[in-house]
């Protein structure tokens, strides 16, 4: 029976993670705090789970989810390539409500629906994802909503639309508490999404696809508004659209991510703090045929 645990009370902190881990490891969907809103998790190298992710969702492959991480150490693990601009605003607004969309390592033995080659990646604030995510690896993470509702910013929201898809509910009290709403979107706390995949080509700038918690004035502070698409050139994207497809192009369709999937506020946690966080390798190509461990 599917049930929630109140992370603030240390025994079903314990339980609840414990279960969790058992469930992703079985295939199964677990709902996560983050920063910005609450999350759908599965393990993002098992393609079934990836599947009745995108089921429970209501969503088709041509919107895959995005894979949140436990440091910025394994961004170089999942990214072919990471420009300096790139590095520069993770580590200025990671942990947090930063999404960033990159070429994906060839190599990498997943299925996260149809990507052409790329991933959507963030490091969400929260300590219990974050404790998750270390133990666990990279996870396939989408808002803990239905097609076409508002996010959850409570694990009771997940639960009233999700139901019994998912294994394990662990709540990590109300989301998005430290952001400032969006404003086209009153209530809204989701991360921005840039697409770095422009970056490159010499030349090439950064395109914010969806505008979020990170506003483009603070993001222009970081690398310059030189790095920036004109803000009339930005792509702009389906506020329930749920995941980067195909980088740049993609994105300028408006066909990228709901990456927003970065949650939680303030969560009560013994967990590690976000710097603390161990990064987990991710799941490789190697020269024998075997798959390097995501753990």
């Amino acid at each position: 029976m599917t049930a929630i645990y109140d992370c603030s009370v240390d025994s079903q902190l314990l339980t609840g993670m414990r279960l969790a881990r058992g469930a992703i490891g079985r295939g199964e969907l677990v709902v996560i705090p983050t920063d910005t809103v609450y999350g759908l998790a599965a393990d993002a190298f098992d393609a079934a789970a990836v599947t009745r992710l995108l089921e429970a969702k209501g969503r088709e492959r041509t919107s895959p989810p995005p894979v949140l991480i436990p440091g910025i150490p394994t961004l170089d693990a999942l990214a072919s390539e990471v420009p300096g601009a790139v590095r520069r605003l993770v580590e200025e607004f990671w942990p947090g409500g930063l999404t960033v969309i990159l070429h994906a390592q060839p190599s990498l033995q997943w299925d996260l629906g149809e990507t052409r080659g790329t991933v959507a990646l963030r490091m969400p604030a929260n300590p219990i994802a974050l404790e998750l995510l270390s133990e666990t690896g990279p996870l396939a993470v989408s808002s803990a909503n239905l097609s076409g509702q508002p996010s959850a910013v409570t694990a009771a929201d997940a639960e009233a639309m999700l139901g019994d898809s998912v294994t394990v509910y662990l709540d990590g009290g109300p989301a998005g508490e430290g952001y400032e709403a969006i404003g086209e979107r009153p209530g809204d706390t989701s991360s921005t999404i840039v697409d770095a995949t422009g970056l490159a080509v010499d030349g090439g700038v950064m395109r914010i696809v969806r505008a979020g918690v990170i506003s483009r004035e603070r993001i222009a502070e970081v690398i310059g508004e030189d790095m920036l698409a004109p803000a009339d050139e930005a792509a702009t994207i389906d506020p329930e659209a749920d995941a980067a497809t195909d980088g740049a192009a993609a994105a300028r369709e408006g066909a990228a991510s709901d990456a927003s999937a970065a949650f939680d506020g303030p969560a009560a946690s013994d967990g590690p703090a976000a710097s603390d966080a161990p990064a987990a390798p991710a799941r490789t190509t190697a020269d024998d045929g075997a798959d390097a461990a995501a753990s």
